[in-house]
């Protein structure tokens, strides 16, 4: 697991399977899984929409629903 900062309040979570999970602040909303992104469907602050925009760099992501990002990192929080 690798935590790298990308930018104010916006990081980059990389599990050890290989799979990319960004937060902006301390939430996840997109993530690169099995080389396929997916983003949050719910509205969240303008901010972190720019975070999710400036991390996909153009590229079209899947929604999903925010309980599926939060689902995937739950099993970390416990360590945290």
């Amino acid at each position: 697991m690798k935590l790298q900062p990308i930018a104010s309040n916006m990081t980059k979570l990389t599990l050890n399977d290989g799979t990319e999970v960004l937060f902006s602040y301390q939430t996840p909303v997109a993530a690169h899984i099995n080389g396929q992104y997916v983003k949050t469907s719910k509205k969240w602050s303008m901010t972190t929409s720019k975070h999710i925009n400036k991390w996909l760099d153009g590229v079209t992501a899947e929604l999903a629903e925010q309980d599926f990002f939060d689902s995937l990192i739950s099993i970390y929080r416990t360590w945290i």
